[in-house]
């Protein structure tokens, strides 16, 4: 099971949690010809999707993988002398290119935004650098410009989904035999909704007071709830001295209307470049990997290990997950079957490795630094388990 509680921050302004899984994707989305699908290619490292200097080069989502860069996986394989390091993934869609009134089907436009509501987290392509020889859909640049157009465009759409949503329940409410309370209950929050789309302003601002209040919104997918990761796609001047001169009305507009969400600077084209140039040294690689911790922190993802002779392997679940959940992300029979957790922190292990530079169990047990948990116990993140179920299975 899940225990939201923590990462809610119930009376704040929290990340909502998305799906009840283990299993959360992520998509590459903003307006047509921005540098999405080279962005693409180079978080995946392959030669997926279709960079084009035209819009709407991409139409059918693209899909992949990202393998995690680990600093603590690569200590972990090395002080437990394993044959095989195996990095945790994240799925990532390539996403068509939106335009003005996509909401309205134009472009791709349905297509696309039915596309969105498909992943869990959105990483926002906005274009920050000048080159008349790349078409701009908008013809010229203006990143916040650009923001309101995407920001707009879902919107008009949650506006839809929330429409339709009390249309229904008004209905449905007049039928006997109601859960009346609790379908009020959830009026009252559309409605709220409502009013804050009319006010131009994001779903994933509101703030809940209840975890009842955050099930009656998951079911609705709306896009403005998604967590969102903004990518500035600046040239590599910029990048490399991680500045730009649209950096700062960009933080000022993300401050007013989506002041949970990150911004950072990328350039997909020299980090595609490098792809043909696997052998140079580049202080920068660590900005994608970057990158790609700021999406699982938004998605409220955490690794735990498990570790031996044979392999090291790092596993995603979602931040409150209870150790039988975490079992099952291995193998639903260790869930079924489950006795308890064996348990060793990542920075007990690192403490006491540091001088035979090899892990000593034996050692961590006798300091009482073994933990053995049950099957509700919430996994931490950087957790070691070894997993005791029926069977003799582990």
């Amino acid at each position: 099971m899940l225990d939201f509680s923590p990462q809610l921050g119930l009376g704040s302004s929290p990340k909502l949690p998305s799906r009840n899984s283990n299993n959360l994707s992520s998509g590459v989305v903003g307006l047509a010809n921005v540098g999405k699908s080279t962005f693409f290619q180079a978080i995946t490292k392959t030669k997926l999707g279709n960079p084009a200097n035209y819009p709407f080069a991409t139409i059918e989502p693209e899909e992949s993988k990202i393998l995690v860069q680990s600093t603590r996986l690569d200590k972990l394989s090395k002080l437990y002398g394993s044959k095989k390091k195996i990095p945790t993934s994240l799925k990532i869609f390539d996403i068509a290119g939106l335009t003005r009134n996509a909401s309205n089907g134009e472009g791709l436009g349905n297509k696309f935004l039915e596309d969105i509501r498909q992943v869990d987290g959105i990483f926002q392509i906005v274009r920050g650098f000048r080159d008349d020889s790349i078409i701009h859909i908008e013809n010229n640049v203006d990143p916040v410009r650009d923001l309101v157009i995407v920001m707009d465009e879902l919107i008009l759409k949650d506006l839809e989904f929330v429409e339709s949503g009390i249309d229904k329940l008004e209905k449905t409410i007049k039928k006997p035999n109601q859960p009346i309370d609790k379908m009020k209950k959830e009026l009252k929050l559309l409605e709220e909704f409502q009013e804050m789309l009319y006010e131009g302003k994001k779903i994933g601002t509101f703030k809940f007071k209840d975890i009842e209040s955050v099930e009656m919104t998951r079911k609705y997918n709306f896009l403005t709830i998604k967590p969102t990761v903004y990518l500035l796609n600046v040239n590599k001047e910029d990048y490399l001295r991680n500045d730009t001169e649209f950096k700062k009305d960009i933080e000022v507009w993300l401050q007013e209307n989506c002041p949970n969400d990150k911004l950072m600077l990328i350039c997909a084209q020299y980090e595609n470049d490098k792809l043909d140039n696997p052998q140079e040294e580049d202080t920068e690689s660590n900005r994608l990997n970057g990158v790609v911790e700021e999406m699982r922190d938004s998605l409220s993802l955490i690794s735990y290990f498990t570790c031996g002779p044979q392999e090291a392997r790092e596993w995603t679940i979602k931040r409150g997950t209870g150790a039988a959940d975490a079992a099952a992300v291995i193998h639903n029979d260790l869930k079924d079957s489950f006795i308890a957790a064996q348990v060793y922190k990542y920075s007990d292990v690192i403490k006491l490795a540091e001088k035979n530079e090899k892990v000593n169990e034996s050692e961590l047990k006798a300091k009482g630094l073994q933990y053995r948990y049950g099957k509700d116990h919430v996994v931490e993140d950087g957790d070691i388990i070894l997993f005791k179920s029926a069977k003799g299975k582990h």
